[in-house]
C-alpha cells in the first residue's frame, strides 16, 4: 500500500494491488502535469504553480485521466488490478495539475484480438440461439392458438350435435339403435328360454331312459314270475311269453329331415278303446262305402304302369292280378311315383288282429287303413324285382323311412316267406331280422318261438322269436302305452318297442335298373 499523497485543495487514496507499476504511475502522473510522484514515506510537498499563473482544472478532467491510465495499462497486457479511488467530500477550490512527461499510448496492435473475436463469436451464437428461440416461440404460440380455436369449435359442434340428436329423438321417437337394443334384449331372453328348455328336455330325456329301463326290468320280472307261477289244472303245458325287444331304440331319430315323408292326413278315430281288445274279425272289410276308383280306365298291371301312362294323381286304381281285379292305392307323387301301397295304418279304424285267410286276400279300404293281401303282393312281386319303402311317423310329427332295394314274397306253399334286399334310410333296420321268415297269424303259427307270437303281438307278421318290428299290431293312441306285451304298431329302431306309431305305410315298386 502506497502513502496517500497530498493534493492541493483535496486528497484521494490509491490502493496498490498486485501488478502495480509505480514507475509507470509516476510517469503518467507527470504526463498529466501533476508534478512529481511522491515517494513512499516522504511528506507531501505542494506543487508550485506553473508559470504564467495558477493552474485551475476541474476534478472531472482528473478522473478522465485516471480512467485513461487504467485503460492504457489493460491494453498493454498488464496484469489485472483493482483500483479504489476515494474522492473528496468537498469540491476542489484549487488547481490540480500534473507536471512531467506524458505517458506513451500503447500501440493498437497490442490489443488482444483473439479474445475479442472469441467474445464476438460467442455473442453471435447467443444471438442466433435467441433468434431461433424467438422463432420457435412464435410458431408454438401460433399452433397453441389454433389448437385452442379447434377445441372451442369442437365443443361448439358437440353441443350442437347433442341438441340435434335430442330433437331428432323427440320428433322421430325411438331410433334404429334403440330398436336394435330392444331386439337384442329379446334375442337374449329367447336364447335364455331356449337354453332352459334344452336343459329341461335333457332332464326329461334322462328320466325317460330311466323309466324305459325300469319298464324293461319290470317286464322281465313279470315274465319270470309268470314262469314261476303254477300252471293250470291237469297236465297242461304252460305257454311262455315271447321275448321283448329293447324299449329304447338303439339309435333315436332326432327329427324330420329331407328324406322323411309324412303320410297322408286322416281324421282321428272316434271308436272306443275296447275295439282294440276284440278278437279276430269275422269280416275283412270294415263298415262303410266301397272305394271309388280315381281313374275309370284300367285295370293296370301295377301302379308303375299307370304312372308311365301319364296318370300322375295319387288315388285308388284297379289292378289286374291273375283272374281278379283288385283296388289299390297308387302313390304317384312320392319319389318319382309308381308306388303300390300294400299296407297303411293311420287312425286305428281297422283291426289287424285277424286270421290267415283275411291276411291272404286282404282287408280294409284302399283310401284308408288296409292290407292289400299276401296273395296279391306275391303275384305283383313274382313279375320281377321290386323295392320296398316303409314310411313311419310318430305322434310328434317326426317322420322316418326305411328303404330296401329288394322285396318279394314266396307262394302260399312256403307261407309267403319274406325276401329282403339291402337296407337304406334313417329309420333304422328293424325288418332284416325277419328276413327269410314265414308269415304267421293267430291261427297259423309259423314263427321260431315256442309260443304263438301273433297271439302276443296281436297281428300277423313275419315273426322270428318274436319281432323287432310289427306294423300290424294294436294301434295305441298317444305313442307310449301300457300293455302286458309289446303289441303296438312299433319299429324298434325308431322310438323303441314300447311306442306305438301314429302312421305307417308299406309301398312297393318295380325296381328300376
Amino acid at each position: 500500500m502506497n502513502a496517500r499523497p497530498a493534493v492541493p485543495q483535496g486528497s484521494w487514496n490509491s490502493v496498490e494491488t498486485p501488478g502495480w507499476d509505480p514507475l509507470g504511475a509516476s510517469a503518467a502522473w507527470g504526463a498529466a502535469g501533476l508534478g512529481a510522484w511522491p515517494s513512499p514515506g516522504s511528506p507531501p510537498s505542494p506543487r508550485p504553480p506553473p508559470a504564467g499563473g495558477p493552474c485551475r482544472r476541474p476534478p472531472l478532467r482528473t478522473l478522465q485521466l485516471l480512467l485513461l491510465l487504467g485503460a492504457t495499462w489493460a491494453r498493454a497486457g498488464a496484469p489485472r488490478c483493482t483500483y479504489t479511488f476515494v474522492l473528496p467530500q468537498q469540491k476542489f477550490t484549487g488547481a490540480v495539475c500534473w507536471s512531467g512527461p506524458s505517458a506513451a499510448r500503447p500501440a493498437a496492435e497490442a490489443v488482444n484480438a483473439s479474445e475479442v473475436a472469441a467474445l464476438r463469436m460467442r455473442v453471435g451464437r447467443h444471438e442466433e440461439l435467441l433468434r431461433e428461440l424467438q422463432r420457435l416461440a412464435a410458431a408454438d404460440g401460433a399452433v397453441a392458438g389454433e389448437v385452442r380455436a379447434l377445441r372451442k369449435e369442437s365443443r361448439g359442434l358437440s353441443a350442437r350435435l347433442g341438441q340435434l340428436r335430442a330433437q331428432l329423438q323427440h320428433e322421430a321417437g325411438p331410433g334404429p339403435a334403440a330398436l336394435l337394443a330392444l331386439l337384442g334384449e329379446r334375442v337374449l331372453n329367447v336364447s335364455a328360454e331356449a337354453q332352459r328348455a334344452a336343459a329341461r328336455f335333457h332332464q326329461l330325456d334322462v328320466k325317460f331312459r330311466e323309466l324305459a329301463q325300469l319298464v324293461t326290468r319290470q317286464s322281465g320280472l313279470i315274465a319270470r314270475l309268470e314262469r314261476l307261477c303254477p300252471g293250470g289244472t291237469g297236465g297242461q303245458q304252460q305257454v311262455l311269453p315271447p321275448p321283448l325287444v329293447p324299449v329304447v331304440p338303439v339309435s333315436l331319430v332326432g327329427g324330420t329331415n329331407d328324406t322323411s315323408r309324412r303320410l297322408d292326413p286322416a281324421p282321428e278315430p272316434q271308436r272306443d278303446q275296447t275295439l282294440r281288445q276284440q278278437g279276430p274279425l269275422a269280416s275283412p272289410m270294415p263298415a262303410g262305402h266301397p272305394a271309388v276308383p280315381t281313374k275309370p280306365t284300367g285295370p293296370w298291371q301295377d301302379c308303375a304302369e299307370a304312372h308311365q301312362a301319364g296318370h300322375r294323381q295319387s288315388g285308388v286304381y284297379e289292378l289286374q292280378l291273375g283272374r281278379h281285379v283288385v283296388s289299390v292305392w297308387c302313390e304317384q307323387q312320392l319319389e318319382g311315383g309308381g308306388w303300390t301301397v300294400i299296407q297303411r295304418r293311420q287312425d286305428g279304424s281297422v283291426n289287424f288282429f285277424t286270421t290267415w285267410q283275411h291276411y291272404k286276400v286282404g282287408f280294409g279300404q284302399p283310401d284308408g287303413e288296409y292290407w292289400l293281401g299276401l296273395e296279391p303282393v306275391h303275384q305283383l312281386t313274382s313279375r320281377g324285382d321290386h323295392e320296398l319303402l316303409v314310411l313311419l311317423e310318430d305322434w310328434g310329427g317326426r317322420g322316418a323311412r326305411a328303404h330296401y332295394d329288394g322285396f318279394s314274397l314266396e307262394p302260399e306253399s312256403d307261407y309267403y316267406r319274406l325276401r329282403l334286399g339291402q337296407y337304406h334310410g334313417d329309420a333304422g333296420d328293424s325288418l332284416s331280422w325277419h328276413n327269410d321268415k314265414p308269415f304267421s297269424t293267430v291261427d297259423r303259427d309259423r314263427d321260431s318261438y315256442s309260443g304263438n307270437c301273433a297271439l302276443y303281438q296281436r297281428g300277423g307278421w313275419w315273426y322270428h322269436a318274436c319281432a323287432h318290428s310289427n306294423l300290424n299290431g294294436m294301434w295305441h293312441r298317444g305313442g307310449h302305452y301300457r300293455s302286458r306285451y309289446q303289441d303296438g304298431v312299433y319299429w324298434a329302431e325308431f322310438r323303441g318297442g314300447a311306442y306305438s306309431l301314429k302312421k305307417v305305410a308299406m309301398l312297393i315298386r318295380p325296381l328300376r335298373l
